[in-house]
């Protein structure tokens, strides 16, 4: 028996496991794979990331525009001294730098270095640092030096925004810078900020869409990836000086490019074009799915499975030894009654099971004239348990014949005294019994008896009257057919 229930009960639960992951690894796959949808969305992502990318830019410039009004800013230009305008720019730089960090238009990526530039894009000071004084920024980011470019008149120059990337100095920037000029508008240098890379990256994809962004440049055929946001990882870094290679390529050069779907990874480039100075591109990549997590779905349910066998072979163990021992015990109490073992009985303490094993027991007595001990522990009667309707304790003898006398004294007692005395005759036989009896009463005792002697007259066709007699421990009513 016990392995019948384990092995119906765990058909059952592979199945429905086994039809819930198939239907449910085949509805995620169609609806995370959707490879249109993929690419439509990797493009938007990578178009967000540039135009927010180059939007951070544009107001970095904007911000430096109204520093650039700054009395101070031409004191630091104008001072004749070397020494002196290198102290003047890099006090005022640290001023600006300052400011920046406070200033809204940044948000978390806050400007990491201030440059106040001469009208030759040579360094005039540094925030925080005097070692860049002399340096030649122009010939580094050819951006920076054509907006610089004035006519002979000492005119002309543009604010611009720049990827200023150089490992020999160190530079990771996001590079911003508008012009200063005197009160003849005459381009006396630039003052430029720098914001690092991997900060405004991670800023751009916390504010876009989420996933991990490289900065890349092209050089020739090969794919440099300049930095990346904090979320990326080096698997989008190998795509894309590996397979996305080309994609990239053709991004800077044309604006965008087709989109990269493999194993695991989505990969868009888009293009600067916005910025000045050497080419670059932002490539976002992200999971091969549009519902990350998805793939351990159906895992997860042939997890549950395995522990829903697991829990059906110990339930199925567990209720099979519930059923299966105490029918042992019975099949081997039986088998001793059978060798000759009369005195065999069952103490079953069972809530399914101890029922037929106290029937058998009192089976057994009758067949073998044992009378049943209804006493308890002290010697005393035992008593039946009170009941609404007291109908169930009425044993019934089929029919009584009487002497002739004794049937006509029956019969000619008037029903009122009948029906009042058979019912105090029976409440003393059982109370004698140690029953109780307060579950009783009269009225219903006595509709019960009128109903037992219509059915009784219909069945021996004459009427009929109860007696109550005593046998064996138990009371009984006796049906009396009265002369017509």
């Amino acid at each position: 028996m016990r392995n019948k229930i384990i092995a119906v009960n765990a058909v059952i639960v592979a199945l429905v496991g086994l039809l819930a992951f198939v239907l449910v690894r085949a509805s995620l796959g169609a609806a995370a794979n959707d490879i249109p949808r993929l690419d439509a969305e990797a493009r938007h992502d990578a178009e967000s990331g540039v135009a927010r990318f180059e939007l951070d830019g544009f107001r970095a410039e904007t911000w430096l525009e109204t520093k650039a009004l700054d009395p101070g800013v031409l004191n630091a230009l104008t001072v004749a001294s070397p020494d002196a305008r290198g102290n003047a720019a890099t006090s005022f730089c640290n001023d600006v730098l300052e400011a920046a960090k406070n200033a809204p238009v940044f948000e978390s990526a806050r400007p990491a270095a201030l440059f106040l530039l001469d009208a030759t894009a040579h360094v005039a000071g540094r925030s925080t640092t005097t070692l860049d004084r002399g340096a030649d920024l122009g010939s580094l980011y050819p951006g920076l030096k054509k907006a610089l470019t004035t006519d002979e008149k000492g005119l002309g120059g543009v604010g611009g925004v720049e990827v200023w990337f150089n490992r020999t100095r160190n530079d990771q920037f996001l590079a911003a810078w508008a012009p200063v000029r005197d009160g003849q508008g005459h381009l006396l240098g630039a003052i430029a900020l720098g914001l690092p890379l991997n900060d405004e990256l991670s800023q751009v994809s916390d504010v876009t869409s989420g996933r991990p962004l490289s900065l890349v440049t092209s050089d020739k055929d090969s794919v440099a990836v300049l930095t990346h946001s904090a979320n990326s990882s080096g698997a989008l870094d190998a795509l894309v000086s590996g397979d996305a290679k080309d994609r990239v390529k053709q991004a800077l050069t044309t604006g965008g490019a087709p989109t990269l779907v493999s194993d695991d990874f989505v990969v868009a480039a888009a293009a600067l074009t916005a910025l000045s100075g050497a080419r670059a591109a932002i490539v976002v990549g992200g999971a091969r799915t549009l519902l990350e997590g998805a793939g351990a779905i159906p895992g997860s349910i042939l997890g549950v499975t395995v522990l829903g066998l697991i829990l059906v072979v110990v339930g199925g163990w567990l209720l099979g030894a519930y059923i299966s021992r105490p029918i042992n015990q019975l099949e081997e109490g039986l088998l001793a009654i059978l060798n000759g073992q009369q005195d065999k009985r069952f103490e079953l303490d069972h809530a399914e099971l101890g029922g037929l094993a106290f029937r058998i027991d009192q089976l057994l007595n009758q067949l073998m004239g044992i009378e049943e001990d209804n006493t308890d522990a002290d010697g005393r009667p035992s008593r039946a348990p009170t009941a609404q309707n007291f109908t169930d304790a009425l044993a019934v003898e089929d029919r009584e014949t009487g002497d002739s006398a004794s049937i006509h004294a029956l019969a000619a007692e008037s029903p009122d005294a009948y029906y009042k005395r058979i019912y105090a005759e029976y409440i003393a036989a059982k109370r004698s019994l140690g029953e109780q009896t307060d579950h009783v009463s009269e009225q219903a005792f006595v509709t019960r008896i009128q109903g037992m002697e219509r059915d009784a007259s219909n069945k021996y066709g004459m009427p009929v009257r109860y007696q109550v007699q005593q046998r064996d421990r138990e009371v009984v009513l006796l049906a009396v057919p009265l002369p017509g």
